[in-house]
């Protein structure tokens, strides 16, 4: 918070996060309305059009300093909030059901294609941090990924959108293009399934190019994607030790709420709760979520982000080329 907006805010008798959090919250539910009113398109998420519309916000109109501590705000506590309620879409039943086999190669998929992505964008020059964050959107859960990994990461504003636009554009392709590849592919529907569920970036897109083939390859998709969801923790826990062990500047503190998420995910497992709880929970999840990413856009320049040119899409393109082929050739192997 700055010294100019702090006095404004007591004067008026509000708390200064306020304005911020009700704009977030704001766009949130109108991204998600719109999306719902549009018939839920899995081409984007309630996530992708709210970040959009807090970039028009911040780069056309501009927006009041006294916006500030409510996105922080959002960005943070709200923010991983929402992650610790993701947990209520998975149970330890999803891993059994993807079976040894199925497991292995999605964990050797996201992780390969997490370490590549890394690799290369040193070699094209991109930015570490960058790179880290395209890597968590293209190998784990898209959006959510990239926010989870940058409490551990820390790029900007910039670089957050920069790979929530990357993994949205490619994960969109690959929907569109997975259904019209599969007789080349030789998969039948289970097949397919387990092949979209390893490769596609954000579950929308995985659930959508699944569902569009049939009802097993969609159901299929729908447990294979949320697996590579479940892995999300421990590879922020991971990269945090990692940062920890390394010290000095970059020492980053242990993202304590992962173990909420994993808490929630075993408690999911051995409780069955209500669904119209489970739903309200789930709901309340992508709306945290949603509001973490409008306020994102709100604190994101454009013309900071045209600054780091097409490299990073570059590698975007390189990363979903490989989880593509890495997923079909998995598949094939293990089936």
């Amino acid at each position: 918070m700055t010294e100019q907006t702090a006095p404004a805010a007591k004067a008026l008798g509000l708390w200064p996060p306020l304005p911020g959090l009700l704009v977030s919250a704001g766009l949130a539910l109108a991204a998600t309305l719109i999306w719902e009113i549009t018939g839920r398109p899995a081409l984007f998420s309630p996530m992708v059009l709210a970040m959009v519309a807090g970039i028009l916000l911040r780069n056309t109109v501009g927006l009041p300093a006294n916006l500030s501590p409510g996105t922080a705000l959002s960005m943070k506590p709200v923010l991983r909030l929402g992650i610790v309620l993701l947990g209520f879409r998975l149970t330890l039943g999803d891993l059994i059901a993807v079976g040894p086999a199925g497991l292995a190669m999605i964990v050797t998929v996201l992780f390969s294609t997490f370490f590549l992505v890394r690799f290369v964008g040193r070699l094209l020059g991109v930015g570490a941090k960058l790179s880290e964050l395209i890597a968590a959107g293209t190998s784990v859960c898209g959006a959510s990924a990239v926010m989870g990994v940058n409490t551990v990461t820390r790029g900007s504003d910039e670089d957050v959108a920069y790979a929530i636009a990357c993994v949205t554009i490619f994960g969109s392709l690959s929907m569109l293009l997975f259904p019209v590849l599969m007789p080349l592919t030789g998969f039948d529907d289970h097949a397919f399934g387990l092949w979209t569920g390893s490769a596609l970036h954000e579950v929308a897109q995985a659930v959508g190019a699944g569902f569009s083939v049939s009802d097993t390859a969609g159901e299929t998709a729908t447990i294979a994607k949320l697996t590579r969801v479940m892995l999300l923790a421990p590879l922020i826990l991971g990269l945090g030790l990692v940062r920890n062990v390394e010290g000095g500047a970059q020492k980053a503190p242990i993202p304590w709420f992962v173990f909420g998420f994993l808490a929630v995910a075993a408690l999911n497992s051995v409780i069955t709760l209500p669904s119209e709880l489970r739903g309200a929970l789930l709901t309340a999840s992508t709306f945290f979520l949603t509001m973490a990413l409008g306020a994102m856009g709100m604190e994101t320049h454009l013309k900071r982000l045209l600054h780091k040119g097409p490299r990073p899409l570059l590698l975007g393109a390189i990363g979903w080329i490989f989880i593509a082929g890495a997923g079909a050739l998995g598949t094939s192997l293990i089936l």
